[in-house]
């Protein structure tokens, strides 16, 4: 077992990303101290990889990956663990003018089959001409790359050991693609998220010198966050080697078994930065541990990559504050990998600002009215920061009119972090960016005195009887007032019906007798009936069969299309449905 880390001082003046490439980022961090720290599920450090090393190695495997016969743009999927082996790979495709498509492990896809044809849509979709599977599940290689033209399919350690032939390496240009990034999301039609090296340079500028603000000294980052996402891609791997930072990083898939880790961690090294969805939150707050913690060190508790649930942070800031934990250093922001990662940041030390609005005025008028009125519905919105500088932020009626504070539309972003497009899907562009460079998020929110409020995504609302209604409302209501439910156990979301739209709930149940299962049933439609003054179909389904993406956010276009198809088992009660 490897003894020390990387420390957290580099010895390096200070540059925020302001770099032409990622390959001439990690020249310059190689000349200091800092580097990539590889720990176990139980928080053993595995490996030490300080980016001279990594540099060194990358430079290696670069000249490997031209040997095997690819060339300069060709793609190679790489599914990612966060281990070395990774980084060694992604940026020896950097070097070699390759373009990594980091692909998801499998978690969150119901099942091996549904696993595989996910994995084949992404490799396809990135036209790889090299697929490297994690060692993980290499005996599934055959069967994720059959019937497929591959220059190369195998594990790391057998990319690593195969004959350097080829000496010379490519120069990178800022315009060449760096990487693909398949959205969280991405499914059936799987669509790679095209990033250059300008625009991921840019964006790692950003969140580096104006979101984060990384100090000269005394930063280090902790992640648990999966690699083949972009807040785990960008955030806490490729920004911090821009800004030559040590990252502590520990693996995704064991995350849920141990999250104190993750806290022990950054108590351990004096961590200062770290982000988490919400449910990663929750699940510290919500399991005892015995571990000794000072988390006094840290000064940035990111939340990002979903909706903000300020509840579940209100809890984690009680539970911790005994440990050091302020939760002035919660901070919230916005963005997607459409934008390579950031778009917007809070201010650093304001820990969560909200914003309390009535609920029916969203719903029917489309305007964020501030109310603390308790004889009313209300909703609360996170706000999310002031956009990154150089990047525009818009929210647009219906006819491209750039609305008011405090009125909802959609939200519109342009700056030098976009992506250059959806690899090879030219009209799936077209359908988002317009002729000036705007790209339409798909989201909806407001703005608020310079700041972004984030509603939902526009996909996702509900129209019924002229109202607005966005599903989070509903399941944020039953998770946070059943005491039997947690967060993502609720799923919400309209089916059409010849007498119009019907509101469905579908509700992970953990009792076992019917009568029990009746209760739930009845006091959740109850509670949607009493809080919204809506019916709902509530159906309840086993726990742990609600589809996830492959970071761990709910996704109701699966869970919809699963119960249309007829894949979910409602459970028995003792008596008929509640609508």
């Amino acid at each position: 077992m490897i003894s020390l880390p990387t420390p957290s001082d580099s010895g390096l003046p200070r540059r925020y990303g302001d770099f032409p490439t990622f390959p001439a980022a990690l020249d310059y961090a190689a000349q200091g101290k800092s580097g990539f720290n590889i720990y176990s599920g139980k928080g053993a450090l595995l490996e030490t990889l300080p980016y001279s090393t990594l540099r060194e190695q990358a430079i290696e495997t670069a000249r490997r990956l031209l040997s095997l016969g690819l060339e300069p743009g060709d793609r190679v999927a790489i599914v990612a663990e966060s281990d070395g082996d990774f980084a060694r790979i992604f940026f020896g495709c950097q070097y070699a003018g390759l373009v990594p498509a980091p692909l998801p492990l499998p978690v969150a896809f119901g099942g091996r089959e549904g696993y595989v044809g996910t994995l084949r849509g992404m490799i396809e979709g990135a036209a790889a001409s090299a697929v490297v599977i994690a060692s993980i599940i290499s005996s599934w290689t055959d069967e994720i790359t059959a019937g497929l033209d591959l220059k190369f399919s195998g594990t790391p350690a057998e990319l690593l050991e195969t004959p350097i032939t080829v000496e010379t390496l490519p120069s990178v240009q800022p315009d060449d693609l760096s990487y693909l990034q398949f959205s969280s999301g991405s499914t059936r039609f799987p669509m790679g998220i095209a990033v250059t090296q300008r625009s991921g340079m840019a964006n790692a500028h950003a969140i580096a010198l104006n979101g984060l603000k990384v100090r000269e000294t005394g930063d280090r980052c902790v992640s648990w966050l999966p690699l083949y996402h972009d807040m785990g891609l960008v955030g806490f791997f490729l920004t911090p080697m821009t800004c030559q930072l040590s990252v502590d990083m520990l693996p995704t898939r064991e995350f849920a078994r141990r999250p104190h880790v993750w806290l022990d961690l950054i108590s351990r090294n004096r961590g200062t930065i770290s982000y988490s969805p919400s449910f990663g939150y929750e699940l510290c707050a919500r399991r005892a541990t015995s571990i000794e913690l000072d988390l006094s060190s840290w000064r940035v508790a990111g939340i990002g990559g979903d909706m903000i649930r300020y509840h579940i942070l209100e809890d984690f800031a009680q539970r911790f504050a005994s440990v050091g934990f302020d939760s002035g250093a919660f901070t919230a922001s916005y963005g997607m990998a459409e934008a390579t990662l950031a778009i917007s940041f809070a201010p650093l030390g304001s820990g969560i600002r909200t914003d309390t609005i009535d609920l029916r005025a969203l719903e029917t008028r489309g305007e964020a009215i501030p109310s603390n009125d308790p004889t009313r519905a209300l909703r609360t919105f996170v706000i999310c920061g002031e956009v990154l500088p150089r990047h525009e932020l818009e929210v647009r009626d219906p006819q491209g009119n750039v609305l008011h504070d405090r009125q909802i539309g959609a939200v519109f972003v342009r700056g030098p972090s976009l992506m250059q497009g959806y690899f090879r899907r030219p009209q799936e562009t077209a359908r988002v960016v317009d002729a000036n460079g705007w790209l339409n998020t798909g989201d909806l929110g407001y703005m608020l005195d310079g700041q972004v409020v984030i509603t939902g995504r526009a996909k996702d609302l509900i129209i019924i009887n002229g109202r607005n209604i966005w599903p989070q409302d509903l399941e944020w209501s039953a998770e946070t007032e059943i005491s039997s439910l947690r967060s993502r156990d609720v799923a919400v979301f309209s089916v059409d019906e010849d007498e119009g739209e019907k509101i469905v709930a579908l509700v992970q149940c953990r009792a076992s007798s019917p009568e029990a299962r009746e209760t739930l049933k009845t006091e959740t439609a109850n509670l949607f009936r009493r809080q919204h003054g809506v019916d709902v179909s509530v159906i309840l389904v086993p726990p742990h069969t609600l589809p996830q993406t492959s970071s761990g956010k709910l996704t109701r276009a699966r869970a919809k299309a699963m119960l249309l198809s007829g894949a979910f088992q409602p459970l028995e009660t003792s008596s008929v449905s509640v609508a």
